[in-house]
């Protein structure tokens, strides 16, 4: 069994764009959430030196063998200058990954 989400929102007036998927599978007696997002802004900027985010990277691997459960998650976040037409564009994104697997309800606890 498989459950696919898929959302795609997009601003052309603000410069901006999500796009969202989330799907679940059950396979070999194991249950997965696979959650992913992704996001960006596009503004117009004079100088690099308005730039005033940072680089962020976080990543989160945990393991329960006693809830029989694994999740993982990674989160990303920065920024690049590009130049359009003489302009020059600041782009802001940030992007995650969510995983979760855990046991099947129908698995037997001999079986994992």
């Amino acid at each position: 069994m498989r459950d696919l989400l898929y959302k795609n929102l997009t601003s052309p007036n603000r410069g901006r764009k999500i796009i969202a998927s989330s799907e679940i599978t059950e396979k070999d007696g194991v249950h997965s959430v696979v959650r992913r997002h992704f996001a960006y802004i596009v503004k117009s900027i004079k100088s690099s030196a308005e730039i005033k985010t940072q680089p962020y990277l976080y990543v989160l691997k945990e393991r329960n063998t006693k809830q029989k459960r694994e999740h993982f998650f990674c989160k990303i976040k920065g920024s690049i200058l590009a130049l359009n037409q003489g302009k020059l564009m600041h782009i802001s994104f940030l992007h995650t990954l969510n995983v979760e697997l855990t046991a099947s309800v129908k698995l037997s606890p001999t079986n994992w």
